[in-house]
């Protein structure tokens, strides 16, 4: 069965709060371990302050008729270096079970044409180097690296 991507309702908050809590883990970096919790409420507050956003667009994918994963899209927050317009995915999520299957190149694809509908000049994300799989798919998908943060401990030992 395909993937369909449709606009996330009411009905779907429940379950981009769950996975998107469940996923944040993979965006924090090897460098800088978090505390227990923290990576969810590091979510919650994203989430919060994308969704009090004007012209947020949030997508949900469904597989085999189930919410397998989510995109939310940004289009009101221009770039910080070049002030200019920008489609941001400020967060997506697959469930693991239903990664390796199209879905997240599905919700990359309905973010560009969103992003086109709206004539904004360009799509951008972050990703943490350390995840892998992401940056396959994004790859994958045309984006390609524009800025490298770089980080250093400042404990003996740490990284």
């Amino acid at each position: 069965m395909a993937t369909v991507v449709r606009p996330a309702r009411a009905s779907d908050r429940a379950f981009i709060d769950s996975l998107g809590e469940l996923s944040a883990a993979a965006s924090f970096s090897i460098l800088r371990p978090a505390a227990s919790g923290v990576p969810a409420e590091s979510f919650r507050r994203l989430a919060a302050f994308c969704f009090e956003q004007p012209g947020t667009v949030t997508l949900v994918a469904e597989h085999e008729g189930r919410q397998a994963g989510f995109l939310i899209l940004l289009t009101s927050v221009p770039d910080e270096v070049t002030r200019r317009e920008q489609a941001f995915v400020a967060y997506m999520a697959v469930e693991e079970g239903a990664r390796r299957r199209g879905v997240g190149r599905e919700l990359l694809r309905a973010a560009e044409n969103e992003a086109r509908a709206r004539a904004l000049p360009h799509l951008s994300l972050m990703v943490t180097a350390s995840n892998h799989r992401a940056r396959t798919l994004y790859g994958g998908a045309g984006f390609v690296e524009e800025r490298v943060q770089m980080t250093k401990p400042m404990q003996e030992g740490a990284g």
